[in-house]
This record gives structure tokens, C-alpha cells and sequence, in this order.
């Protein structure tokens, strides 16, 4: 049996590299600071105009120079989704202390998640073709359409040609991507892994979230996100990347690396609903919690904090928060709970970015605010007032998307 061909279930995978292209900030020192201080990253969007629609806010990510990341040569064929992705495994693989030599770049890969993929190269291919044939399409744009173009892009930038995959599972391909890259680790397919999750703003992408009614203000009044709240009246739409790297303890103990944190387990799981809807019953959630416990191999009293799906949407904040409530409703200690979307918009695939959050969390012991909660709809722990310093030592990632899937994920000391 060979070196890929190796399966150890019990393989420890630890997170040793973060790598961020946020609306809060570009790496995690400028991302981390304003996190922890509280702040929001949602302002009135200016890559578009919104003056035809109902509503204007949005996450966007600012003072991004692709140059600083990513050679001219390449830079010139890559979309936004590439460019941000690309940008962020190398920060992640700096972050790690890991160098793509002759000698390992088989051993390195890529899996990452995406909810819509470049929607603005999309929308600019189909415009072209419809109106003016075949013909008249940039032939630089077809690459790009793909789902897996930002994967392709950031191996040929960086120079890895290990796994390359790319999930799309609705508001959990990031999570779903990391249960991929864990699994993967285990097998001894890879000796890294760069995973996470990219998705991207554009006035297609935006005009259809409202053209659903998605996004705040739902049902009049301020538009604002909300997370957990009893006056929440819809999601604020983001941008962004976020990617870890993972390898196994062996090997972060062999080259002498200081992990983040380690990855326990990963349990997913689903509820039916319309394909647009968000689940309104929290057996679901129950159900994937437990898998993931199991998973992982910890209690329900393991588990101090939770970083929530929540968006300030009116049905998902109100059976998460109800779930929580169940669930934890014997648990000695009741968990601190959190959620990152008040400060970075929804961008369906943040988890990468609340995954890299979490990291810096459990190496800082500090918990960032739920931003825009003030009154809470369910009396859970939920930190409020400014941020949290805690020691933890076991924590969940909650993922939950319309369409009714869920993918859930245990991070621990």
C-alpha cells in the first residue's frame, strides 16, 4: 500500500495556515482587529449601482490589490472569485510556513467551496452571447465560468498540482469543502490542503437576491442585519475569502508548527423544503448536531461557543435560535453563541471565513460580538456588548442553508 493510498480515521487534522480577502480586512491582523472590535463591514455598496432596487447595503471587500499577491502574467486571465482565492492561499500558505518546492507540490492541493461562482463573468458571457452571437464572446471569459476556475487558477499560480476539487452545495460549500479536506488528510491523499470558500458581490448576483426577496429590508423599516434578533427584517449581502490550511498533527509536529487549532469532526445532514426556502422545524439541526458529536468524539458539554449560521433572515435566525435552545437545553454550561454576519454580510459561502475567524478565536481565547443584535429573540448566551474573553477549547461551526442542508463542524484546542 502506498503513501496516497494510506487511511487513518483517527489522523489528527490541525489548522496551521489562515488566509483572508474580507470585507473587514485583507489577512488576518487587519481582519482580526476589526472583528474583535466590533465593527461592520456594511456600508452602502459602491461597485454598482443599486438606485433601481429596494434595497443598497452591502459587504464589500475594499483596498484588495491583486499585484500584491498575484503575478501580472496570471493576474490578467483570473476573475474576481480567482484573484481572491489565489490571494488568500498564499497568505494561508505563508501563514503555515509551508513552500511549494519540486519535491511536495504533489503532495499539496486545493478544496474549495462556492455558492455561485463568478456571477459577474457569467453574466457578462451570457449578455454578449444572447445579443451578439458566439462570435463577439471574449474567449478569455469561457474559462472563467466554470465553477472550478478559481481551484485551477490558484494551483497554476502557486505551483501545487495535488487534489483539486471544488464543491458547490448552496450556503454550505464552504463547510462542506472543509469536511471534504479533512477526509482527505485522513486518507493521506494530500500532505496540505488549502480549503475554505469564495463568493463574490455583482449587480446580476445582487438584482437576483432582491428579485427573491432575500434581503433587508423584507418587510419594510430600517435596512439593517440583525443576526438574532426580534426586529431582524432580512440578510445584508457579502463578499469575500477565507482558506485554511490543514495537515495532519504528525506532520505540524514534525516541522515544528504551533497549530491554530484542530479540526474534531464533521457531520452534515438535511430537512426538506423548497429549494429557495430555509428549514422552518429543527429536527434537522438536531440531527446533524448529533452527527457531528459523533464525529468528533466529544459531549454536548464539550462545547463552549457555537458560530452561528444566523443572517438576520426572519425564518433561519428563528430555528436556529430554537434548535440551540433544545439542544443545549440540558448542558451543564450553556455555550457562548456568535455569529459573523452582522459584521460581514451573507456571502453563502463564508463559512471559509468563519472557520478562519474561529482559529483565531481559540488562539486568542477572545469571542467577537454578535453586531446588530439588541434584542435577543430567545434568552441564549449570545455575546453582546463588545467581545468575550473566554478560553475554548471545543467549539461548533453551524452551517445551514436554504434548500435544507446542513453541514456542521467541531473545532477543539
Amino acid at each position: 500500500m502506498n503513501k496516497e493510498q494510506q487511511t487513518d480515521s483517527a489522523k489528527r487534522v490541525v489548522v496551521t495556515g489562515i488566509g483572508m480577502v474580507t470585507p473587514l480586512g485583507i489577512g488576518k491582523e487587519e481582519f482580526g482587529r476589526r472583528l474583535f472590535c466590533g465593527e461592520t463591514a456594511i456600508a452602502e455598496i459602491k461597485s454598482f449601482d443599486t438606485s433601481s432596487f429596494s434595497s443598497h447595503l452591502g459587504a464589500e471587500v475594499t483596498n484588495f490589490n491583486p499585484r500584491d499577491f498575484i503575478s501580472v502574467k496570471n493576474m490578467r486571465r483570473m476573475d474576481k472569485t480567482s484573484l481572491m482565492t489565489a490571494a488568500s492561499s498564499r497568505l494561508a500558505l505563508e501563514d503555515a510556513g509551508v513552500q511549494i518546492t519540486q519535491e511536495n507540490r504533489d503532495r499539496v492541493g486545493i478544496i474549495l467551496g462556492t455558492a455561485f461562482g463568478a456571477t459577474d463573468v457569467t453574466a457578462q458571457f451570457a449578455g454578449t452571447l444572447l445579443k451578439e452571437g458566439p462570435a463577439s464572446v471574449n474567449p478569455i471569459l469561457v474559462p472563467n465560468i466554470v465553477m472550478n476556475a478559481p481551484t485551477g487558477h490558484t494551483s497554476i499560480e502557486l505551483g501545487f498540482r495535488g487534489v483539486n476539487t471544488t464543491v458547490t452545495h448552496f450556503a454550505v460549500s464552504a463547510e462542506t469543502a472543509i469536511a471534504y479536506a479533512i477526509a482527505e488528510i485522513r486518507r493521506g491523499t494530500a500532505d496540505f490542503i488549502l480549503t475554505g470558500g469564495v463568493d463574490i458581490l455583482s449587480k446580476f448576483y445582487y438584482e437576483s437576491l432582491t428579485k427573491f426577496h432575500a434581503l433587508s429590508p423584507q418587510n419594510g423599516g430600517q435596512e439593517v442585519c440583525r443576526p438574532f434578533d426580534i426586529d431582524r427584517n432580512g440578510m445584508i449581502a457579502g463578499e469575500g475569502c477565507g482558506i485554511i490550511c490543514l495537515e495532519s498533527m504528525e506532520s505540524a509536529i514534525a516541522r515544528g508548527r504551533q497549530p491554530y487549532c484542530e479540526i474534531k469532526g464533521a457531520g452534515m445532514g438535511s430537512s426538506p423544503t423548497t429549494p429557495t426556502g430555509w428549514p422552518d422545524d429543527t429536527s434537522g439541526i438536531k440531527r446533524t448536531f448529533n452527527r457531528v458529536l459523533k464525529n468528533a468524539g466529544s459531549a454536548i458539554n464539550d462545547i463552549q461557543t457555537v458560530f452561528a449560521a444566523a443572517n438576520g433572515g426572519r425564518i433561519l435566525d428563528a430555528v436556529e435560535a430554537k434548535a440551540f435552545a433544545e439542544i443545549f437545553d440540558a448542558s451543564e454550561k450553556k455555550p457562548l453563541i456568535t455569529a459573523l454576519k452582522g459584521a460581514t454580510g451573507e456571502s453563502f459561502s463564508g463559512g471559509g471565513i468563519r472557520a478562519c475567524a474561529l482559529a483565531l478565536s481559540m488562539e486568542k481565547n477572545v469571542l467577537p460580538p454578535v453586531v446588530g443584535l439588541i434584542n435577543p429573540l430567545r434568552p441564549l448566551a449570545f455575546v453582546t456588548g463588545g467581545k468575550k474573553e473566554v478560553e475554548i477549547n471545543n467549539a461548533a461551526i453551524a452551517g445551514i442553508s436554504f434548500g435544507g442542508t446542513y453541514c456542521y463542524l467541531i473545532f477543539g484546542k
